[in-house]
C-alpha cells in the first residue's frame, strides 16, 4: 500500500490563485516559496494527507480546470 504522506495546497495572492501544489511538509514548502521570492498571502492545505499519485492527479486536475476558465493560462507559479 502506498504511503499517505502527500499534502495538497493552494497558494493565493489575495483572492487570486497563484499555484496549486503538493508537498510532504507544508510549513517547509511555504518557507521554500518565500525564500525563492514567490509572492503570496495565504497557503491553504486541502484535506488530509493522500498518496503521491492521488496528490499528483489532484494537482493536474486543478491546473487543467483553472486553464479552462482563464483563457488557457496556468496559475502564475504553475509554469511547467
Amino acid at each position: 500500500m502506498s504511503s499517505r504522506s502527500s499534502h495538497r495546497y493552494i497558494l493565493r495572492d489575495g483572492r487570486t490563485i497563484v499555484q496549486f501544489g503538493i508537498t510532504n511538509g507544508a510549513i517547509d514548502r511555504a518557507m521554500e516559496h518565500v525564500r525563492s521570492g514567490k509572492r503570496f498571502t495565504t497557503m491553504s492545505v486541502i484535506g488530509p494527507a493522500v498518496t503521491r499519485d492521488t496528490a499528483l492527479d489532484w494537482e493536474r486536475d486543478r491546473i487543467e480546470g483553472y486553464q479552462r476558465t482563464h483563457d488557457g493560462k496556468r496559475p502564475r507559479y504553475n509554469k511547467m
